[in-house]
């Protein structure tokens, strides 16, 4: 069976360079391209999202990592400061010894009473010498370990420095996620709103309901009017007006009738004159 497929793979591989000849790398390389891409475009942006957050929360065991090593350099460091500090005192002490030794030593004095035993000259000059190249040497050891300890504290600094930039670094990209899936909540929210279809035909009999509800509200106020003057109450009189041109009215009455009766008593004289 894998002898099968071995055979299928080598022969697939030599119609192919058969078909597209030397150019069948770049063809292979274009369509492994386009297959990512394809693959990559089909991925939603949720999904994005979430691993973008993941590779965020990532982060923290390298801060932690960090955060430990800067500890043990602090209390490398401190230590080392402490030693330091002992032996600049030890040294200091080595000094004032060697020079007090060698300032007896200048008086010409020939012997020498210390702690309770007596030394010659050359047997205190001897022993100055020892203790002067001691104290040459404790003194480079001393600026090598200085050294020692400026190195470490140059190291604990850039240790420092980088913490404190990754922890910016993490609050700035959570920050970025935070707005990221702000924005993507409001497009879900529109995208939401832009899917709802409103059936028409439903608007349409709503509509038509509210009109027909209000047709039969106004056919009830009618019938109340109409019920209300049907009822056995006296109707309130309204006080009369008099019309503005009234005494137009009177004197163009009254102008009228006059003129009336005078035709009237000459229609009535001729008829008297008749034979």
């Amino acid at each position: 069976m894998i002898k099968q497929a071995a055979y299928g793979v080598a022969a697939l591989g030599v119609l192919t360079s058969f078909v597209f000849g030397r150019d069948v790398m770049s063809y292979v390389r274009t369509w492994g391209n386009s297959v990512r891409q394809t693959v990559k475009s089909e991925v939603p942006v949720e999904f994005e999202v979430a691993r973008a957050r993941e590779l965020v929360e990532n982060l923290v065991p390298d801060i932690r990592n960090c955060m430990h090593v800067i500890a043990e350099q602090e209390v490398d460091v401190d230590q080392l400061t402490a030693e330091m500090a002992r032996k600049q005192t030890e040294l200091a002490t080595q000094k004032d010894a060697i020079q007090w030794r060698g300032s007896e030593l200048k008086s010409g004095k020939t012997n020498f009473a210390i702690a309770g035993q007596t030394y010659s000259a050359e047997q205190v000059r001897t022993d100055l010498a020892k203790r002067f190249e001691r104290f040459k040497i404790s003194e480079d050891t001393l600026k090598r370990e200085q050294k020692i300890l400026d190195a470490r504290q140059a190291a604990l600094k850039a240790n420092r420095e980088k913490l404190d930039n990754m922890l910016a670094a993490k609050t700035d990209l959570e920050l970025q996620l935070e707005q990221l899936e702000a924005r993507l909540k409001s497009v879900q929210a529109a995208e939401t709103i832009s899917t709802v279809s409103i059936d028409d035909s439903e608007l349409t009999r709503a509509k038509k309901l509210i009109r027909e509800l209000n047709k039969q509200i106004d056919v009830r106020e009618k019938v109340m009017a109409t019920d209300g003057k049907l009822t056995d109450l006296i109707p309130i009189e309204t006080k009369p007006t008099a019309p503005k041109d009234l005494e137009s009215q009177i004197e163009s009455y009254f102008t009228t009738q006059t003129d009336a009766a005078k035709a009237e008593v000459k229609v009535v004289n001729l008829e008297t004159l008749k034979p």
